[in-house]
């Protein structure tokens, strides 16, 4: 760059700077004519010489955006540098504009690299820009876009995945500087709101390069202490020093985080990447802490809502509880008791009647059978036997009396009796199980098995069936013989029919001998 600088002062000191119109003289009034000069330039010629001389200049520069101009159908963008002292208008091609991602906004710090240039036409200098990116605040902006965009593609920022702050929270984590006033405004707008809340508080680093990953720590200590919401934010400040908070790592643990996160950094207007994928973002610190806390208002609204709602179930629970009892009450056994037992103490009184009739009428048959027999006996035995008969008389006339209420106790014992009787139908069984284990024996006496112990045995073909003839077991046949501790293979030499009455008398026979 130094070296076209030196050709462009080099180029210009031997020419005059522009011609006059007229063919004039081309020096100033008072200037003195340079050495050299033999001949004037046309004003052509002189841009072009200093154009040429200009373009040689390739130099990077910062500065502040000013001024944009671009419309519809412009082949280039357009737009003015400025600092505290000068102002340069700039262009740049459109194709290098579009291709270098920046969208150029008035109050932007921007560096850009190119060379100066000159429009003859109008004879004005500009700043032909290669490329430009922004700087300071605004590259920090740029990178903090598309760190956004690359977590909101991920879903980090996804309403659906965000937690529900509790309504109550009894255990409130904050992490935050333990020395600025952010810390002091969560803590009194909790005590002021929602004084029964316990909060922790996680002291940490939120400005320099460590602040992210102490915030993170800081987190994990509130995860640790089982706190119900977490408050993560610090007061105003620069853009820069804003920067842990659109940190990458911070922002996936507060995504990652199992407890709701709240956050509150800055003020009203500054976003952040951890306000974007936090549960929930408020403006400002003293808005955080109100965000996980109930206003007395609320409190009062819920608990005069639930009053309402635990009136109206007790009143529909009484109404409900009312109507049994009125249905209980008309029913006719509860209306009229003795309509439940009328039927049987009728039944009572009836049998009652005509066991009460019945009575008299035997005794007075037994006692006419009773005189027709002492009238006979007197006639026929000694008067001892009479005296005997009228003591007889007697206990008969004591015995009456106490006659209805024997009957009662018979009844009694009768009752009783059957009840014994229903008791000792299980004993039974027994009798009914020995006849079962006798049948059981029968059986066990039938059996093959019980045969083949005592020394008869069981021939088989290979299909497994029961060989009852020489039909069923032809010469060279395999047959297996089970006897009473094994099975024999056999093979049939032979075979002969005989008739097995004989056999078995011949068996007999030598037996007996």
């Amino acid at each position: 760059m130094v070296d076209a600088l030196e050709r462009a002062r080099a180029a210009t000191s031997g020419s005059c700077a522009s011609a006059p119109a007229g063919g004039g003289s081309a020096h100033a009034a008072g200037a003195a004519e340079p050495e050299g000069a033999s001949e004037a330039l046309s004003v052509s010629a002189a841009m072009a010489l200093a154009k040429g001389a200009l373009e040689g200049v390739v130099v990077r520069l910062v500065g502040e955006v000013s001024e944009t101009s671009s419309k519809r159908g412009y082949k280039a963008m357009y737009f003015t540098v400025k600092d505290a002292d000068a102002a340069l208008p700039c262009m740049m091609w459109m194709g290098r504009y579009k291709a270098s991602g920046v969208d150029l906004a008035v109050g932007q710090l921007v560096e850009l690299t190119g060379r100066f240039t000159l429009y003859a036409a109008k004879g004005r200098m500009n700043f032909d820009v290669f490329s430009i990116e922004l700087a300071g605040e605004g590259r920090l902006r740029a990178q903090v876009a598309a760190l956004a965009r690359k977590l909101e593609a991920e879903g980090l920022m996804d309403p659906a995945r965000k937690l529900p702050i509790p309504q109550f929270p009894l255990t409130i984590g904050i992490v935050t500087s333990p020395r600025g006033d952010a810390v002091h405004d969560m803590l009194r707008t909790l005590r002021n709101r929602f004084p029964v809340a316990r909060v922790f508080v996680a002291g940490v680093q939120v400005e320099g390069a460590q602040a992210a990953a102490n915030i993170v720590e800081g987190m994990r200590c509130m995860y640790r202490a089982g706190v119900e919401v977490m408050l993560v934010g610090r007061g105003g400040g620069s853009y820069e020093d804003m920067m842990p908070f659109n940190d990458e790592a911070l922002a996936r643990a507060i995504a990652a985080c199992p407890i709701p996160v709240v956050t509150g950094i800055g003020h009203e207007p500054d976003t952040f990447i951890a306000d974007m994928v936090a549960d929930r973002r408020a403006s400002t610190p003293t808005y955080a802490a109100m965000a996980v806390t109930p206003t007395r208002e609320n409190l009062e609204e819920l608990f005069c809502a639930h009053a309402r709602s635990l009136s109206m179930s007790a009143g529909r629970a009484v109404e409900r509880a009312a109507a049994e009892v009125r249905r209980c009450a008309e029913r006719p056994v509860i209306r009229d008791p003795n309509s439940l037992l009328a039927a049987p103490m009728q039944g009572v009184d009836m049998a009652s009647e005509r066991l009460f009739r019945a009575i008299p009428a035997s005794l007075e048959r037994d006692r006419a059978t009773l005189d027709r027999q002492r009238e006979r006996l007197s006639r026929l035995l000694p008067e001892g036997v009479a005296r005997e008969l009228a003591a007889l008389e007697r206990y008969r006339e004591r015995l009456l009396p106490a006659l209805p209420a024997s009957l009662e106790c018979d009844r009694v014992r009768v009752g009783h009796a059957r009840q014994r009787l229903a008791s000792q139908g299980p004993g039974l069984v027994p009798r009914f199980g020995q006849q079962a284990a006798l049948a059981a024996a029968r059986l066990e006496d039938l059996s093959p098995l019980s045969v083949i112990g005592r020394g008869y045995a069981i021939a088989r073909t290979q299909e497994g069936v029961v060989a009852k003839s020489v039909e069923d077991a032809p010469p060279g046949s395999a047959l297996e013989v089970t006897v009473s501790d094994g099975v024999l293979a056999c093979r049939v030499e032979s075979a002969r029919r005989e008739d097995i009455e004989m056999i078995l008398w011949e068996d007999e026979g030598n037996g007996d001998r």
